[in-house]
């Protein structure tokens, strides 16, 4: 069994979720999003993701930790952004001694979807049936279980 905590970072609300591997099957454990509060200042909310992250990683005891990489984004401030939310989170990770790797949204998008210009909707409908969830799953935590699951299904690939 390997368990892994997917990470979907963003400076406002960072997706999470843990997938467990079990022979063939794919079962998905804890997943929710770290959502920041209206107006505050970014390094409180790098901290807030740090700790919420930490907080899963004591929980939930994954093995390792797959995170999405930055895409190129046509604004640089906002993707310097991106930046900081996945370096809290591979911190969060790596602090608790949890092997970090990453993974493109296009890598992401073609494991789970086959596709890899997929829609977001097209992968959160695809993670919940892979790993047979019932109910409303938010966007962020479908996409981190996505990183998750893609990375259980996918050869291993940088680690941080």
């Amino acid at each position: 069994m390997r368990r892994v905590l997917g990470i979907d970072p963003g400076a406002n609300a960072t997706g999470y979720g843990v997938v467990e591997g079990i022979g063939d099957r794919l079962v998905a454990g804890q997943f929710g999003v770290i959502r920041a509060k209206d107006g505050q200042p970014l390094a409180d909310r790098l901290l807030s993701i740090f700790e919420g992250l930490r907080g899963v990683i004591e929980a939930q005891r994954p093995h390792e930790c797959a995170i999405e990489d930055v895409f190129n984004s046509k604004n640089p401030r906002s993707s310097l952004i991106l930046g900081h939310a996945r370096g809290a989170g591979i911190l969060a990770a790596k602090s608790m001694g949890i092997p970090v790797f990453e993974y493109s949204p296009l890598e992401v998008k073609r494991a789970v979807v086959g596709y890899g210009r997929a829609e977001k909707q097209q992968v959160q409908v695809m993670v919940k049936l892979i790993l047979g969830i019932d109910g409303r799953v938010a966007q962020d935590a479908a996409d981190a279980l996505a990183v998750a699951v893609c990375h259980l299904n996918t050869s291993y690939r940088g680690r941080l």
